[in-house]
C-alpha cells in the first residue's frame, strides 16, 4: 500500500483524535510541517498535547492551534514569540510543561529508541526537577527525565523518495528527525518526492521505515520568524 498520500487532509485521515499527543518537528518557523498543522487545525480535533520546541506565532504555525481553542496541554522549551500563548498559559486555560531545549531533543530520541527514561544534569535543583527522581553518579546529582512517545508525529522534509525515506535542508533539519522516530504514527509532508531509489543511501537522515504517510508539501512562502540583518563592511578597494 502506498504511502503517498493525495493531501494533508487525506494523510490525517483515520489518525486524528481527541485528546491525543502529536509531537511536531520544526524550530520557530523553520522546517515546520504547514500543510499537516492547517489540516490538523481545520480536523476540529481538540484537547491535544503538543511536543514541539516551540509554539510558532500568532497567527502562524502552530500557533493557528492555539486560535482554534484545540491545544490543552504544551511542552516546549520556548514559547516567547507567542502573545496568545502567553495569555492562556498565565489565565490558565493552558497547560504548560517546560523542558530545556536538549533534553526535550533527548526526550523525543529516547521515546524513538525505545529508552523510558534517562538522567541528565541538566535541571538539577532548579523548578524543572521539583518531583522527578534524582540519582547520584560518580559524586555528581543527576534528575530522571522520561522518553516520549506521540500518538502521532508531523514532520517537513525537504525530499523524499515514495517509501518515506527523508532529507532536511539545513536549519529546516532541527527537531524533524528526532520528531519523525517518536511517534507512533509519523506523517511527513515534502518539498520534492521522487522515486524509490533516487535518494543516495548516504543522504538519507530518517529512514521510512519510520514514516507511514506521506505528502507533497504545497509551495509556500518560507516565513522567517524574526529578520536580523546587519550592515555590510565596507571594503577597500583593491589595489
Amino acid at each position: 500500500m502506498s504511502k503517498l498520500q493525495s493531501s494533508a487532509r487525506a494523510a490525517l485521515a483515520g489518525v486524528l483524535s481527541d485528546e491525543m499527543t502529536i509531537a511536531v518537528g520544526g524550530f520557530g518557523l523553520s522546517g515546520i510541517p504547514a500543510d499537516l498543522i492547517d489540516a490538523v487545525r481545520d480536523s476540529g480535533v481538540t484537547g491535544l498535547t503538543i511536543v514541539s520546541n516551540n509554539m510558532g506565532i500568532d497567527g502562524k504555525g502552530l500557533g493557528v492551534l492555539i486560535e482554534a481553542g484545540q491545544v490543552r496541554r504544551v511542552i516546549a522549551s520556548y514559547v516567547g514569540e507567542n502573545k496568545l500563548f502567553a495569555t492562556q498559559f498565565l489565565s490558565g486555560a493552558l497547560e504548560v510543561e517546560f523542558s530545556p531545549q536538549g533534553t526535550l531533543a533527548e526526550r523525543l530520541r529516547a521515546g524513538g529508541a525505545g529508552i523510558p527514561a534517562f538522567f541528565t544534569k541538566t535541571g538539577v535543583g532548579t523548578l524543572i526537577a521539583e518531583g522527578k527522581p534524582h540519582a547520584d553518579f560518580d559524586g555528581v546529582t543527576y534528575v530522571q527525565e522520561r522518553g516520549i512517545v506521540a500518538d502521532l508525529a508531523l514532520v517537513h522534509a525537504h525530499t523524499a523518495d515514495t517509501e518515506g525515506n527523508l532529507v532536511y535542508s539545513f536549519t529546516a533539519r532541527n527537531f524533524n528527525p528526532v520528531v519523525a522516530t517518536a511517534g507512533r504514527v509519523t506523517i511527513a509532508e515534502a518539498e520534492h518526492i521522487v522515486e524509490r531509489g533516487d535518494i543516495d543511501p548516504n543522504h538519507v537522515v530518517t529512514s521510512g521505515v519510520f514514516v507511514q504517510r506521506l505528502v507533497q508539501a504545497s509551495a509556500r512562502v518560507k516565513d522567517i520568524e524574526q529578520r536580523t540583518v546587519r550592515q555590510r563592511p565596507v571594503l577597500a578597494p583593491a589595489v
